[in-house]
C-alpha cells in the first residue's frame, strides 16, 4: 500500500478506536490532541495542489520541507569545514569575531590551507624587516583632486555601502559610531542619509544611486535643490554616485514592500509600503562625456567636496571612453570605487551574483592600469571593494594599486552579523538586516559600536604588521611584486607578472601628453 492510502487507514483506525472507547472511556479524547492535528495536516497535505511530495507522502512529507530550511545551519555548524564555508568561510569569520571582540586572534599548529593548492597567494617578507614603532599605526589617504576644494584625510578601510532599509536601525547606529570612535568613514549606500547615520557624527560617504533617494523629484529624477542640502551636511565628507555594484551589475534594486517604512519612505522621498525598484541605469547622463558633467555638477553643489562614482568593470572600453572624456573635458573625479563581482547585497538575482562583472583584482588592476595609461592616476584616488576581511586583503589590493579599501559584510559579522542568509526575508535572526523591530532590539547599539571600531583597528594594525615584515614603511611602498599566486603546482607568478604595470602616459597621443605636462 502507497504512503497516501496508509494514512487514510491509519487516521480512519485512530478516529474509529477513539469514536468506540469514549463512551467508556472518556479520557480516551486526550489522544486526539496528538493525533487530531497529524490527521488535519495530513489531510490538508493530500488536498493542496502546490507540493508533489506532501500530496504522496502526507505529514512525513513536510519533513523534507523542515530539513531543506534549516539546512544553511547544518551545513554551517556541522558539516563544512573551516577553508570550504561560502559566501564567507570559517576562518575568515572567525577572524572578524575575534578581532571585533578584541580577544585572542592567532592560530595555532600552522596554517588550515593548502599551501599547494593553485590559487594559494602569500607576501613577500624581508630579512631587513622594519620596526613597526617606525611607522604610522593610522596612515590617511587624502582623497580630493585639483578642483575639489574640501579634501577628505580617509582611513585606510572604511565601511562599504549598505543602505538603511536594508540594513536595521540598530545596524546603522552601531556602525556609525564605530566609525565614529574608530574614526573612518560608514558609506550610506544608496537609501540615502537617514537620521541614525547623523546621529553619533561619524563621517559619511553618501551615496547617489539611480533611484536619486534622497535627491529626487517626484518622479524620479536628480534634484539639484535636495541634492545641496544634503551634501552639505557637515557629517558627509564625500558623495559617491553608483554607477554599478559588483553583486548585481546593470540590474538596479529592489527594496521589498515589507521593509519600506513610512520612516524610509520618507528619507528616500518615496511611497511608503510599496516595492521599489532602483532603475538599471542613471537618466541624468547617457555617456561619459555627460556623466563627468554631471559629477562637476554635484561637487559644485557640494561646494567643492570630493565626489566619485562607483562601478563593477563590465565593458572595458565604457572605462577607457570616461578616461578619454576626462583628457578631452578636464574634468576628473576625486575617487572611483572599483567593486568586484564577489560584491555581496541583500538580494540579488543568482545568475548576477554569480556570471555578471569582473572579479575585484582583475577589475582594479585594469582600472589602475588605464589610469596609470592616461596621467589620470595622480589626480585620482582608487578604493578597492569585495570580499575585503583580513590584512592580506588589504595588502593585496593596495599592492595593485588600490589607495583605500572598504568592507560590508565584514563590518556586518563584526555587527553581530552569523551569516543565516535571510538578508532579503526581512528575517535577520540578530536585528542587523531587518526592519523587524523584535528583532532588531537584539542587537546591542553600544556593544556592537565597539566591536566594529574594534576590528577596524585591529585589521589595520595587522596591516601594519604586513607592512614592516614586508620592509615598507607606507602603505604606497607595497608593489604588484610584493604579491605572489601558485598558479600550477611548479609554477609561481608574481602579480606583476598577471597583471602587468602600464607605463605612465602611454595611452596618449603625443599632443595630449604634451598638453597635461
Amino acid at each position: 500500500m502507497k504512503p497516501r492510502g496508509i494514512f487514510i487507514l491509519l487516521s480512519i483506525i485512530v478516529v474509529g478506536t477513539v469514536a468506540a472507547i469514549y463512551p467508556f472511556w472518556n479520557n480516551v479524547i486526550w489522544f486526539m490532541v496528538l493525533f487530531g492535528p497529524l490527521i488535519v495536516i495530513g489531510y490538508f497535505d493530500m488536498f493542496q495542489k502546490g507540493h508533489s511530495i506532501r500530496r504522496n507522502f502526507p505529514v512525513i512529507g513536510n519533513i523534507r520541507y523542515l530539513l531543506e530550511s534549516i539546512r544553511p545551519e547544518i551545513m554551517q555548524y556541522f558539516v563544512e569545514n573551516d577553508t570550504d564555508g561560502r559566501p564567507i568561510n570559517r576562518l575568515d569569520r572567525s577572524l572578524i569575531y575575534q578581532r571585533a571582540k578584541k580577544v585572542n586572534d592567532t592560530a595555532p599548529f600552522g596554517t588550515q590551507l593548502n599551501v599547494y593548492d593553485i590559487g594559494y597567494e602569500w607576501m613577500d617578507h624581508s630579512i631587513y624587516a622594519k620596526n613597526r614603532k617606525e611607522i604610522d599605526h593610522d596612515p590617511r589617504v587624502m582623497i580630493g583632486g585639483p578642483d575639489c576644494l574640501q579634501p577628505y584625510a580617509a582611513s585606510l578601510m572604511n565601511i562599504s555601502a549598505m543602505s538603511f532599509g536594508s540594513l536595521s536601525m540598530n545596524a546603522v547606529l552601531a556602525m556609525n559610531k564605530g566609525a565614529k570612535i574608530g574614526g573612518f568613514a560608514q558609506n550610506t549606500g544608496e537609501g540615502g542619509i537617514s537620521p541614525y547615520h547623523l546621529q553619533y557624527g561619524g563621517d559619511l560617504i553618501w551615496q547617489v544611486g539611480t533611484g536619486y533617494f534622497g535627491c529626487r523629484d517626484k518622479k524620479g529624477n536628480f534634484n539639484p535643490v535636495t541634492f545641496k542640502e544634503n551634501a552639505n551636511i557637515p557629517n558627509v565628507k564625500m558623495i559617491e554616485l553608483k554607477i554599478s555594484q559588483g553583486a548585481k551589475p546593470g540590474h538596479g534594486g529592489l527594496l521589498p514592500a515589507s521593509k519600506n517604512t513610512e520612516e524610509i519612505a520618507a528619507i528616500r522621498h518615496i511611497e511608503p509600503n510599496t516595492t521599489v525598484h532602483s532603475p538599471n541605469t542613471h537618466s541624468a547622463f547617457t555617456n561619459a562625456t555627460e556623466l563627468l558633467y554631471f559629477i562637476k555638477e554635484m561637487r559644485d553643489l557640494a561646494n567643492g567636496k570630493p565626489v566619485g562614482f562607483k562601478m563593477c568593470i563590465g565593458k572595458q572600453i565604457e572605462f577607457t571612453d570616461i578616461c578619454e572624456a576626462m583628457i578631452e573635458t578636464g574634468i576628473k573625479p576625486d575617487f572611483i570605487t572599483i567593486d568586484g563581482g564577489e560584491g555581496g547585497t541583500g538580494a540579488a538575482p543568482v545568475e548576477f551574483s554569480n556570471a555578471i562583472g569582473i572579479p575585484l583584482r582583475d577589475g582594479l588592476a585594469y582600472a589602475v592600469n588605464t589610469l596609470r595609461g592616461y596621467d589620470l592616476k595622480k589626480d585620482i584616488s582608487v578604493v578597492a571593494s569585495g570580499k575585503v576581511f583580513s590584512s592580506f586583503d588589504i595588502a593585496r589590493l593596495i599592492a595593485i594599486g588600490a589607495d583605500t579599501v572598504s568592507c560590508a559584510r565584514a563590518m556586518m559579522l563584526a555587527t553581530g552579523c552569523i551569516q543565516a542568509l535571510l538578508c532579503h526575508k526581512n528575517t535577520c535572526p540578530v536585528g542587523v538586516a531587518t526592519q523587524d523591530k523584535s528583532l532588531m532590539r537584539g542587537l546591542d547599539v553600544e556593544d556592537k559600536s565597539q566591536r566594529v571600531a574594534n576590528f577596524h583597528s585591529q585589521t589595520v594594525y595587522s596591516f601594519i604588521e604586513l607592512m614592516a615584515a614586508s620592509g615598507v614603511t607606507t602603505p604606497q611602498g607595497l608593489k604588484r611584486v610584493h604579491i605572489n599566486r601558485r598558479v600550477e603546482m611548479d609554477i609561481i607568478r608574481k602579480y606583476s607578472e598577471i597583471y602587468p604595470l602600464t607605463e605612465v602616459g602611454s595611452l596618449l597621443r603625443k599632443e595630449e601628453f604634451e598638453a597635461v605636462h
